[in-house]
């Protein structure tokens, strides 16, 4: 066992996209906050660009209580450059450091040739994103110059940059020789998100990019430690950037936020009754299908057509509504595709159909109310009823028209608003192509909401953490995903989910988990398979799920639920901690040392002792009611059993290091890293 100490090092977070909520890496900085305040204390400052419209809203201003820090950030501000200090108002409420970049843009064209003279990375002044990035990356640059000159030999300085955008400040700092320990993170290469990108003119495109890449390249190479966020992103870093990523640090979610103990079964009843409701006004007059056997699958995130695996999702849910239909199922699936687009409003026939369930929901209530006076009334004089003169002729009437109402000569519609670019928007011209319409006789339904979910909305008002709860699956068949967070969502949701070989997060599971599937995580081979055979897997996933009883989906959320902890950052932070550790040992050898052992390995969440809920091994090969229960398929489950054996699996592992309150005292410091 090995500890690193310190004598109060500070730890500084550097991405452009502090407080502005953009995307998954977001998503880890914002997650991951309260771990690293636990561990570093009032040590950990994140530094960002500073945006007044976030900052109002976000940060709670202060003054900085340590005064290297606001020596430092004074030297900045007297020359013309503000920065600010404060508070991020998310849990653990880390400092942050933000620079006012527009402020500071008088001094762009003298750092760009700083930059050239530095490394001959020439910007072009049209590309204002990475114009902002060397503004914002001379500005932290400057200020390390001015910390470090502060603080001296100690404490010692740990900075942490993400992605290119940041790349400028950790080229300049080790070009001039600042003495700090440098960590650099991509969480996806520049040229691999370009190349996966569809309908892009990619050798014409070469002088838009390439001093991007040239930043990220310099980037990596100039790290004392350089780390990606999962083994197929290393894969890609290798061959993209020509350096081997030295630790992997998977992406972790912060678990309590999402943790519900025993009631997420509940809350998936609860929100699936929600769902249920709209579906009930979009199909008014087509609802000729069994909502209780009804499954609701779907797909969310940027619209990113090929990327995110929208095209060989609707290829397999033609495939699968053939299979339905040929083997007379009596189940449905609702597909809901939630991807944002271009539009100008909701469909009106959408509209309609929540309005005339609604007309509907209020006359039946009328009616029942009439009814159950009527009934009241009669009891208490001591009469039965007659059941041919309790309801008027007024009632019939009324409800008559309410049956007309409902009449429709139209397929409900596939989308929920008016498309700006109908024509050639991709998922409907596949729709159209695969001859998805919301028919009587299709299995399959379709439903595109190009807008992310609100519970404002007047169409379907929940937020998406309520919609995920009430889903039976989710489907990502990504191409290109360097983590994808979404099938991370809906695990700790308890939630099933599809994902692929090609994303990391799939690539985790698979290491991790002896048998996925079992545990409701089913993973296409989208790298060593061709795109028809995954086409093939995809759909034999979905069909598969779509025969399993009840019993056997409960089961099977059950299990998925059990995987949050190998989410939670409270495991997975230890390797960023063997990160910093080695960072720190490169950067000040003669401070900090390290054994030459490897980063924490993972372990094999084992295959459940029972028989898992796969079609392979337990369902007939056939379709059968979703909510039967077949006395000859009984599994044998004990819940409370299988639960005790995966909280040992998943924790034995990672005992390999003392907790926080079990690290030996040191005079001088706290700890900086423990591992093995």
């Amino acid at each position: 066992m090995v500890y690193a100490f310190s004598t109060d090092s500070l730890i500084l977070l550097v991405h452009k996209f502090i407080t502005q909520s953009l995307g998954g890496i977001y998503t880890v900085i914002q997650t991951k906050a309260k771990i690293t305040v636990d561990e570093w204390g009032e040590n950990l400052f994140m530094m960002g660009p500073y945006y007044e419209h976030n900052i109002n809203t976000q940060v709670e201003k202060c003054e900085p209580s340590n005064p290297a820090i606001k020596k430092a950030m004074g030297a900045l501000t007297e020359n013309g450059c503000p920065v600010y200090f404060g508070r991020w108002l998310i849990e653990g409420s880390p400092y942050v450091i933000l620079f006012d970049t527009k402020a500071a843009a008088w001094n762009v064209d003298r750092w760009k040739g700083d930059l050239w003279d530095t490394c001959g990375i020439g910007l072009p002044f049209h590309d204002i994103e990475a114009n902002d990035s060397l503004i914002f990356g001379s500005m932290v640059a400057w200020f390390f110059k001015e910390l470090t000159d502060q603080l001296g030999d100690s404490p010692n300085v740990l900075a942490h940059f993400h992605e290119w955008q940041a790349g400028a400040g950790l080229i300049l700092c080790r070009s001039r020789k600042i003495p700090i320990a440098s960590i650099f993170t991509t969480h996806a290469t520049l040229l691999g998100r370009y190349l996966c990108a569809g309908n892009v003119d990619f050798y014409n495109n070469l002088d838009k990019i390439y001093h991007r890449y040239c930043l990220e390249r310099a980037a990596a190479h100039c790290a004392h430690v350089f780390t990606t966020v999962s083994q197929i992103t290393a894969v890609e870093a290798t061959h993209m950037l020509h350096r081997k990523p030295d630790v992997v640090t998977p992406n972790g979610l912060n678990i309590r936020k999402f943790s519900a103990m025993h009631e997420f079964q509940n809350l998936h009843s609860t929100n699936k009754g929600r769902i249920q409701e709209f579906i009930r006004g979009h199909f008014y007059g087509h609802l000729d299908f069994n909502l209780q056997k009804t499954l609701f699958f779907f797909i969310a995130g940027r619209y990113e057509f090929s990327n995110k695996g929208a095209d060989i999702f609707l290829e397999s849910l033609s495939r699968l509504n053939y299979l339905l239909r040929v083997h007379k199922s009596d189940v449905t699936v609702v597909v809901f595709f939630i991807m944002p687009a271009k539009t100008n409003n909701y469909n009106i026939e959408t509209l309609k159909g929540q309005a005339v369930r609604k007309q509907l929901w209020d006359t039946a209530h009328t009616v029942k109310e009439k009814f159950g006076t009527r009934l009241y009334e009669a009891l208490l004089k001591g009469d039965l009823p007659d059941m041919n003169t309790i309801l008027d002729r007024d009632d019939f009437t009324i409800m008559k028209r309410a049956i007309y109402a409902t009449q429709r000569h139209s397929l409900p519609p596939v989308t929920t608003h008016n498309m700006l670019d109908d024509a050639s928007d991709p998922i409907l011209a596949n729709i159209r192509r695969i001859g998805l319409f919301n028919a009587r006789v299709d299995r399959v339904k379709v439903l595109f909401h190009p807008e992310f979910l609100s519970s404002a909305s007047p169409l379907l008002p929940m937020d998406y953490e309520e919609f995920v709860r009430g889903c039976h699956l989710g489907v990502f068949p990504s191409y290109y995903e360097p983590w994808g967070y979404t099938p991370g969502e809906c695990t700790v949701m308890g939630i099933p989910s599809v994902t692929t070989n090609l994303s990391g997060f799939g690539c985790f599971m698979e290491e991790h988990v002896s048998d996925p599937t079992a545990y409701g995580i089913y993973i296409v081979d989208r790298r060593f398979r061709s795109a028809e055979e995954s086409c093939n897997q995809l759909t034999q996933f979905m069909f598969g799920f779509c025969q399993q009883s009840r019993r056997q989906r409960i089961i099977q959320r059950n299990r998925t639920e059990r995987l949050s902890d190998l989410l939670d950052w409270r495991y997975l932070g230890r390797f960023y901690m063997h990160a910093r550790s080695l960072a720190l040992s490169r950067a000040f050898p003669e401070k900090f040392w390290m054994e030459p052992l490897a980063p924490p390995q993972g372990f094999r969440y084992p295959r459940p002792g029972s028989v898992p809920p796969s079609p392979s091994a337990s369902v007939h090969s056939t379709p059968h009611h979703s909510d039967e229960e077949d006395g000859d398929e009984e599994e044998l489950y004990d819940e409370d059993e299988e639960a005790k054996r995966d909280r040992q699996n998943i924790k034995a592992p990672f005992s390999l290091g003392p907790t926080p309150d079990q690290v030996p005292d040191h005079p001088t410091s706290p700890y900086i890293a423990l591992l093995y």
